[in-house]
């Protein structure tokens, strides 16, 4: 049938029969060479395989073609990357034949930019970007490169010198099929030039690869020099241009699409990799987590992540993801199958995941167990028991299937597993240190500061006592020295040389404090210079009380969703999943991801929906204290409130007395204006931490 997918381009049909003479018969019909490719792989999906054992389901008839046209993962070779600089060519042609068993058309290499040395490399860099090359001329992948302009276009030296670095790179591949140019992250340079120097390397690169084409992203472009990109499409219609790719800090992708000139692609460029500080952030993290997974762990999120798809998909041709590194292989392997088939369910996706790479006897449940590493980041982390259960499920799986020991894929999911358990009961631990610390400071007054002071840092300093907690900390470690073997993941920067903290480096911050203690030793020893006992005193009671102000009074850490209760979250991601109308808290990264300021400053939000009290005291008086950074607009009940106090750095307070009037209400919601510091870098724009309300 001429419309059958199997007649459509990269489809196929998958049949298996039974002859005659009882043998069976399977079929694997491409409508070309892709198409023959992706039928085998999803025969190897979809068959149970044991040792010296293959069958499939009588009477399998699978007919499918692809619903986007580009699917695509960036496996850039450089040292940024948290694995694949120490790969060899044998390791990334492996890799990249199983991404194309899961349907896989477009592989993206960066070929220059970061330009450090990173010990791990095997080969050279230049050599490396012409051998990917060659990998995906074999399999008939489309080969891209990213290749941003991370200096000023208007220095014709060093532009001359990158044209130059860029002819020889395409001299050099047999193939390269798209040229992708950020127009920022990293880069930074008006609309004008970016375009007339992607004219320029568009002539060098059709002289090398006359189909190849240039596309661009907009990425941190403000509003002129995004009416200029479309301007000059519109008005000169080149040939050699491919597209516009929407990535993080990109307008809006249902916009471009609607602005884009209808001969162009559009394509996504959705960052997989990280967790925070980043295009699709977790939502609602547990500040615990933050603190210690950091910005690129091991990260399957395959429910949220096609929440995305469904939501953007339909905008674009397809996709290539941002990726850094192996933690994200399950995100690689959703994005793929839903840029197939939108339909298909995430769990189908990672049965099929775990019957190829785990085997059929734990296939399932693997996939569930996948699932729940996902379900483990939702939620208050102390409160969350299904934590204690995700481990357990491993712990089985393990015990059936010790043959998966070596299995790079294996050992990432129990080592989540036990990350997150051991994390979840650190956190339990040390906040109750906390809490009994602040008991010892009650006795300030009869004992004297320098005791008490004493005391409660004896208290908060106390290491786990000894147990399972301290097994699962220990396998940790094992399992990070077999990861790192297995698949060259730098779990660490002294012990593995990983690019950065920021990297992937999980067992550098495995221990990191789930309690203020840093904060409180420092503060301690500040106490100890003030010039009287009282002062002394003071201080420490206001540490006391500083979560747990007093009957009447209330406190939230406006972006801990542990320490929150009176903060309006709004809608959730299943209708809100991009969280443009329902903001997300932010976690700030200082001192290398080792700052000692106090744990709730380290969080915050810009700005949340609404701060609500209700059934307050009518005839109380209240004062409204906050923490954050820059300046802030209250509005108290709709009503604009001035302040008495008004500190601008981060953990200085500001105060602003309620209104007598308001307070006759009974209810009291707090919000805040939008202020215009679009001029600022968003680490410069201000932001709230804390809120109190204190009954005086």
């Amino acid at each position: 049938e001429p419309n059958a997918p199997e007649q459509k381009p990269e489809g196929f049909r998958l049949v298996a029969r039974a002859s005659t003479e009882g043998k069976p018969t399977v079929w694997v019909l491409g409508k070309d060479a892709r198409g023959t490719l992706y039928g085998v792989g999803q025969l190897l999906r979809v068959l149970n395989w044991s040792k010296g054992s293959a069958t499939v389901q009588a009477g399998l008839d699978i007919a499918s073609a692809p619903a986007q046209a580009i699917r695509g993962h960036q496996l850039g070779y450089r040292h940024t990357a948290n694995s694949y600089d120490g790969w060899n060519e044998f390791q990334y042609e492996q890799y990249i034949r199983e991404l194309a068993l899961f349907g896989v058309n477009a592989i993206e290499n960066i070929p220059f930019q970061d330009e450090r040395k990173s010990p791990h490399m095997p080969v050279p860099r230049d050599e490396m970007n012409s051998r990917m090359s060659e990998i995906c001329e074999r399999y008939g992948m489309d080969y891209w490169v990213w290749v941003p302009a991370d200096f000023d276009l208007k220095d014709a030296v060093r532009r001359a010198e990158m044209l130059r670095k860029h002819e020889t790179l395409f001299k050099a591949c047999v193939r390269i099929d798209a040229l992708f140019f950020p127009g920022g992250d990293p880069g930074n340079n008006p609309a004008g030039l970016v375009t007339k120097y992607l004219e320029d390397l568009s002539v060098l690169l059709a002289k090398h690869h006359p189909d190849a084409k240039v596309w661009l992203s907009m990425q941190g472009f403000e509003k002129p020099d995004v009416g200029e990109v479309y301007k000059w499409i519109d008005s000169t219609l080149p040939d050699w241009f491919g597209g516009i790719v929407a990535g993080p800090s990109s307008p809006p992708i249902p916009e471009t699409r609607d602005r884009l000139n209808k001969r162009y692609g559009l394509r996504h460029y959705p960052d997989i990799t990280h967790t925070v500080r980043c295009q699709y952030p977790v939502p609602w993290w547990d500040q615990a987590f933050n603190l210690t997974l950091g910005r690129e762990p091991v990260n399957p999120r395959p429910v949220y992540y096609k929440l995305i798809q469904d939501k953007l998909g339909p905008y674009t041709d397809g996709f290539i993801t941002y990726s850094d590194g192996i933690h994200d292989d399950v995100n690689k392997v959703i994005w793929t199958r839903t840029g197939w088939n939108p339909d298909e369910n995430p769990r189908a996706s990672l049965v099929e995941y775990c019957r190829l790479f785990f085997g059929p006897t734990v296939a399932e449940q693997a996939a569930d167990g996948i699932l729940a590493l996902e379900k483990n980041w939702e939620g208050p982390l102390a409160a969350n028991g299904s934590v204690d259960g995700t481990l357990a499920l491993w712990q089985s799986l393990e015990r059936k299937a010790p043959q998966l020991r070596t299995n790079w894929r294996w050992q990432l999911c129990l080592l989540r597993a036990h990350y997150d358990a051991y994390t979840r009961h650190r956190l339990i631990f040390e906040l109750q240190l906390e809490h009994d610390a602040n008991i010892v400071l009650t006795r300030a007054v009869s004992l004297g500061s320098t005791g008490v002071m004493k005391d409660a840092l004896a208290l908060v300093n106390r290491p786990m006592p000894s147990g399972e907690h301290r097994g699962w900390r220990a396998r940790i470690g094992k399992l990070c020295d077999e990861l790192f073997t297995s698949i060259q993941f730098q779990t660490s920067v002294p012990k593995f040389q990983a690019s950065g903290a920021e990297r992937g480096a999980v067992l550098d911050f495995v221990d990191y404090p789930l309690n203020n203690r840093w904060w409180l030793e420092d503060e301690f020893k500040r106490i100890a210079t003030l010039p009287t006992e009282a002062d002394r005193l003071r201080r420490l009671e206001q540490i006391r009380t500083w979560e747990h102000p007093g009957p009447g009074s209330f406190y939230d850490e406006v972006g801990n969703i542990a320490r929150s209760p009176h903060v309006v979250r709004g809608e959730g991601v299943n209708t809100d999943s991009l969280m443009e109308r329902n903001p997300n808290p932010g976690f700030w990264w200082w001192d290398e991801g080792k700052s000692r300021r106090r744990l709730s400053w380290q969080t915050s939000m810009d700005w949340p929906l609404a701060v609500v009290y209700d059934r307050i005291d009518t005839s109380a008086s209240y004062l409204v204290r906050m923490t954050g950074y820059g300046d802030v607009k209250l509005r108290i009940n709709g009503q604009i409130v001035a302040p008495s106090l008004y500190g601008r750095e981060i953990g200085e307070f500001k105060e602003f007395p309620v209104p007598v009037e308001l307070v006759r209400s009974g209810k009291l919601t707090l919000t805040f204006d939008a202020l215009n510091e679009g001029h600022l870098n968003w680490r410069q724009q201000s932001r709230v931490s804390e809120v109190w309300l204190l009954r005086r």
